[in-house]
């Protein structure tokens, strides 16, 4: 069996929820967090509403007109993370506003290189975590996931879960029940997506945890006009 200590994961809440303690999106959230914390993952939770992140897609936009941007604090959580999960609740049938402002300021870090030449993102393993009571879990887990991907991130094989109950307003995820019981805790559906979601994102995780092969995707290269030229070994790695 493979041994996980020693990756860290980000959770990152973009719920509209305020606070974090409020948020269905979270609890969902926990259960994977808990897998991973039972097999050695640092886990860490990020609120986005607990800070002041503007929409843009700069690394920091105190340098575009606002007074206050606390993106470049919690940016130096995401680079230290081998595992990124964004979870989000659905409205209308799309992904949060917070969780698209996540994604553009992630954007804005598109341009940063690690030590191969490679997008800072290669190497980070993708996942989606989605609640709500109206349809829209696999578009959200697709707009997010491709998101994801374009800017660099692994996403490994059914990166994606999430739970929503009966169409129209009704208990969301975890809200109690007449019967005593929590909403969604019983789905089989949402428990399984959940287990082999949180271990994929694991594994992916082992399997990258010295990086992508740098050969044909150093973006320096290219810039300095030699385009791979892969008769020089300094592109054969």
């Amino acid at each position: 069996m493979n041994d996980y200590k020693g990756l860290r994961a980000l959770f990152v809440n973009t719920s509209l929820t305020k606070k974090a303690a409020d948020s269905h999106t979270r609890l969902l959230m926990d259960a994977s967090a808990g897998i991973m914390s039972k097999q050695g993952v640092a886990v860490e939770h990020l609120h986005m509403l607990d800070h002041v992140v503007p929409p843009g897609v700069y690394p920091d936009m105190t340098e575009h007109g606002w007074e206050r941007d606390d993106w470049p604090a919690l940016w130096q959580k995401i680079v230290k993370a081998d595992i990124l999960v964004v979870g989000t609740p659905i409205w209308l049938g799309e992904e949060s506003s917070v969780c698209r402002v996540l994604i553009e300021r992630l954007y804005a870090m598109s341009a940063e290189l690690n030590a191969s030449g490679q997008s800072v993102f290669y190497g980070k393993v993708g996942g989606t975590v989605v609640t709500g009571n109206e349809d829209g879990i696999k578009h959200c887990a697709m707009t997010v996931g491709f998101a994801l991907n374009h800017l660099g991130f692994t996403i490994p094989p059914q990166a994606d879960c999430g739970w929503i109950g009966e169409a129209g307003p009704g208990p969301s995820y975890g809200d109690r029940l007449e019967s005593g019981q929590r909403a969604g805790f019983d789905n089989d559906f949402t428990q399984r997506n959940t287990t082999i979601m949180t271990w994929n994102l694991m594994h992916m995780a082992w399997l990258l945890r010295d990086g992508l092969p740098g050969t044909g995707n150093d973006r320096r290269a290219w810039a300095a006009g030699t385009r791979f030229d892969y008769e020089n070994p300094e592109y054969r790695r």
